[in-house]
């Protein structure tokens, strides 16, 4: 997965945050995250969603029964940065819950509707989302 990524990473960066492939045209952003055990910083990108005040990321894993490791490293170290287009951003990141999460997740199914097949393939009872607020 690493290779996979690094190759996005480069392509976004390349390219003022657009990129080819199974993520053309999608809204996509480089979260920087630091490892909550090893310390070590980390790079991934991810689809988000525009809110109000910041954005919004989703711990899909692709439907996968566990939650992708940068949830637990945001929640260990929520200050952090994000790269959007050609600007990087500085966000607090928090878990959404009850009616935002609701919200923000129902939009995020309607507009790309694959979020709701991995809805409907992992055994988690919900696929988090992280509200990433601008600081």
């Amino acid at each position: 997965m690493s290779d996979w990524n690094a190759g996005i990473i480069e392509e976004f960066r390349a390219n003022e945050g657009r990129v080819g492939g199974m993520f053309e045209g999608a809204p996509l952003l480089l979260l920087h995250h630091v490892g909550a055990r090893t310390g070590t910083g980390r790079v991934t990108p991810l689809m988000y969603q525009s809110l109000d005040d910041g954005f919004a990321i989703f711990a899909s894993k692709a439907g996968a029964d566990d939650n992708p490791d940068w949830l637990y490293n945001l929640k260990a170290n929520p200050d952090t940065t994000v790269e959007i287009g050609a600007g990087v951003v500085t966000v607090k990141a928090r878990v959404a819950e009850g009616d935002e999460h609701n919200a923000i997740w129902g939009a995020q199914k309607a507009a790309w509707p694959q979020f709701a097949e991995y809805e409907q393939k992992t055994s988690r009872d919900l696929i988090p989302v992280v509200v990433l607020e601008t600081v």
